[in-house]
């Protein structure tokens, strides 16, 4: 097998067609799992699904194994990933398990079960569990022992191929979540207080554009503000730079609310500078105060499924819908992840000159306060 980027899709972990990464056994395939999931997959059943020319990999899906064992859950795991390969249209694919076989075993046969019936081949199916591996598809004891064979994946030339092509690899799920926890101590207690300044902000405005006699133009005033600070965090991190300002980032915060903010900071997700978005929704969002968090951790994951990390867009959805559960950016986003759709069609769904026509095209007398989704 190989594994790269497919012209106009497959996974944006894997390297670039330039660099294309050749793994021809369960060790090599092993080896490069950690670097298209962005850490080191613990209890879980990985399947990746591949396609001509010489199974390149597509699409990289990750499962919890149930625990304890579960016949109908197991079920539902490979006939969710099988729907995926399928609605893909994806021919082939390779799984590996990685635990116990109590825990694996239930999962792999069933995947093994669901790929018959829909006529998708299974290149190997395989289960690694301390520092060794085992095929559910090799029955030859010359080169698939009883006792497992040996492995270490960050030793392979193929995780050292995947690492000079720029796909780190963290300890574990617990590790990305990290990435994007809520600040503590101090800088917590900061920016609460700094976003009760930002909430006060936001009442004064609002109690003028209602006692303005042209209200629609007083909202759209109301707008402009977190408009500009949406342009101007953007253009900040774009240049290299960080706001390190409890007040602008509590201030956006408060206006990402309005969904006329929220859709053009969206629009603004150029993936050019994929990079600098992540690192901006990633401050925003670690700093956002309960009751602000799901807008900001929304824009987050769709730049981290943008960019293929497709673990870091599923943290940042659990933040979002922890803090929301109703955030339909955020459901929107779970289900399509979840269907498995390619980060190569997260496309941005308007320019920022397209939300503002369709904003003041159906301008009404809606609250800009409220807390529209």
């Amino acid at each position: 097998m190989r594994y790269t980027r497919a012209a106009g899709g497959g996974d944006p972990r894997a390297p670039q067609p330039a660099d294309v990464v050749r793994a021809g056994s369960p060790a090599a395939f092993l080896a490069v799992v950690p670097h298209l999931l962005g850490f080191v997959p613990e209890a879980s059943l990985v399947v990746a699904g591949t396609a001509p020319p010489r199974d390149r990999i597509q699409v990289t899906l990750r499962y919890d194994l149930p625990d304890p064992p579960e016949a109908d859950l197991a079920a539902g795991i490979a006939a969710h990933a099988i729907g995926v390969l399928g609605a893909q249209r994806l021919p082939a694919a390779v799984a590996a398990g990685y635990g116990p076989e109590a825990l694996v075993t239930p999962v792999a046969d069933a995947l093994r079960d669901a790929a018959s019936a829909a006529g998708i081949e299974l290149l190997d199916v395989l289960r690694a569990d301390g520092g060794r591996y085992w095929s559910y598809l090799c029955g030859n004891q010359a080169c698939c022992p009883a006792g497992g064979v040996p492995f270490d994946p960050g030793a392979h030339p193929a995780a050292a191929a995947m690492a000079r092509a720029g796909t780190p690899v963290l300890a574990g799920r617990a590790a990305v979540a990290a990435r994007i926890a809520p600040l503590g101590g101090t800088a917590a207690e900061s920016m609460r207080q700094a976003t009760r300044r930002a909430e006060q902000h936001a009442a004064r405005q609002l109690a003028k554009v209602r006692a303005s006699s042209r209200i629609g133009a007083a909202r759209r005033l109301i707008a402009a503000e977190g408009l500009a600070a949406v342009a101007a965090m953007i253009t900040a991190y774009r240049a290299g730079g960080q706001v390190s300002s409890n007040d602008q980032i509590a201030r956006l915060t408060v206006a990402l609310h309005d969904l006329r903010v929220r859709d053009d900071a969206w629009a603004r997700m150029d993936p050019a500078h994929a990079g600098a978005h992540l690192r901006l929704w990633t401050d925003v969002t670690r700093r956002a105060q309960p009751g602000h968090v799901a807008p900001p951790a929304a824009l987050l994951a769709f730049v981290a499924w943008q960019s293929g990390d497709g673990a870091l867009a599923n943290f940042a959805l659990d933040r979002a819908l922890a803090d929301d559960p109703q955030y339909s950016m955020a459901l929107l986003l779970r289900q399509v992840i979840g269907a498995g759709v390619p980060p190569s069609l997260a496309r941005l769904p308007m320019t920022p000159e397209e939300v503002a026509a369709s904003y003041d095209a159906a301008e009404t007398g809606a609250d800009p306060g409220g807390r529209r989704r």
